[in-house]
């Protein structure tokens, strides 16, 4: 009995460490295998998009989504859209701009521009309204929104709009020209004329005015008169080929069908694709100068033109000296 005793002492004494390092590692081995599955569950749950958030994952192990933070739009970055003639990407760059500058005049300004060089006529009237509201003494903004009224056909509204651009600032030959496509396109054509004239005597080096009135001329009629105005466009900038067709189209009705086909052919000059001028062209085949005719260059009735631009801009200057009180009068 003790020797049994004694062996059942014994063998108690080394079975029992066995029994506790067993468990020992088991408890081990499920806590490794539990860290390993969790490390890779994380790792499905990473996105290797930078500054990506992601979402928790599905019970079915998928990760369901991920979003990203919209980018934050400088206006450097939106102006480079503009520049480069992206003008769809620039209005919605600047469109986003304004959300997080409510209060910039600029941005909105900005925002109109770009809205109403890609077509987009409402957008455009209303980033202009934005910014008339925050900044109601930028001419600008006032000149700008009535282009865009005049292309959606709103001619009451764009003569309120340009006349308070002229309210501030009457000396502003762009909103002249404004106004006067505004009253041409409503037809009245004397104060169309007239509000070219005053452009004219402000900026005598403004083409596009110059480009404006001829073609109302050309419209009622009027091509003898319409050559000063088109040639004296053409001799300030001669790389713009509605300038030129414009002009030999006032040469081709006056029978100087020479310097017509001239001007025909420098407009596909500058622009391969414009077809007016190439339909122009195919019209004066066959046909020669009216007989009889006094001799004409364009440079002559550009200079002719710009002679009476100049007695129009001493008649402007006489009448703003007569309207002033005596004692602002210089002797």
């Amino acid at each position: 009995m003790y020797r049994a005793d004694r062996f059942s002492q014994v063998n108690n004494s080394w079975r029992t460490p066995l029994i506790v390092t067993a468990v020992s590692l088991s408890v081990i081995t499920f806590v490794v295998a539990c860290r390993s599955r969790r490390e890779k569950k994380v790792d499905t749950t990473v996105s290797s998009t930078p500054g990506a958030i992601v979402t928790p994952q599905s019970s079915s192990g998928e990760v369901d989504s991920v979003r990203t933070e919209p980018p934050v739009v400088t206006f450097a970055a939106a102006q480079a859209a503009y520049s480069q003639r992206k003008y769809a990407e620039a209005a919605e760059s600047f469109g986003a701009y304004v959300e997080r500058h409510p209060k910039n005049p600029s941005g909105f300004y900005m925002l109109g521009l770009s809205a109403w060089k890609s077509g987009q006529l409402d957008r455009a009237d209303s980033g202009y309204e934005s910014a008339i509201a925050l900044d109601p003494k930028n001419v600008k903004s006032f000149i700008n929104v009535s282009r865009v009224l005049l292309d959606q056909d709103r001619l009451d509204d764009a003569r309120e709009r340009i006349g308070q651009a002229l309210a501030l600032d009457s000396g502003n030959a762009e909103s002249w020209r404004v106004l006067g496509r505004v009253e041409g396109k409503a037809g009245r054509l004397d104060d169309a004329l007239g509000a070219y004239h005053t452009a004219l005597s402000i900026d005598p080096q403004d083409a596009w005015s110059m480009n404006n009135m001829g073609l109302l001329l050309l419209g009622a009629g009027r091509y003898d008169e319409a050559l000063g105005p088109l040639a004296r466009a053409v001799q300030l900038d001669d790389s713009v080929p509605s300038f030129q067709n414009n002009l030999g189209l006032a040469l081709e009705r006056t029978g100087h069908i020479t310097l017509a086909d001239q001007a025909y052919q420098a407009a596909l000059a500058i622009d391969s694709t414009y077809d007016k001028a190439r339909v122009s062209l195919t019209r004066l085949q066959g046909h020669s100068d009216q007989p009889g005719l006094d001799s004409v260059t364009v440079a002559s009735l550009g200079d002719a033109f710009a002679g009476e631009i100049e007695g129009w801009r001493a008649s402007r200057k006489v009448a703003t000296t007569d309207s002033q009180p005596d004692s602002v009068k210089r002797p």
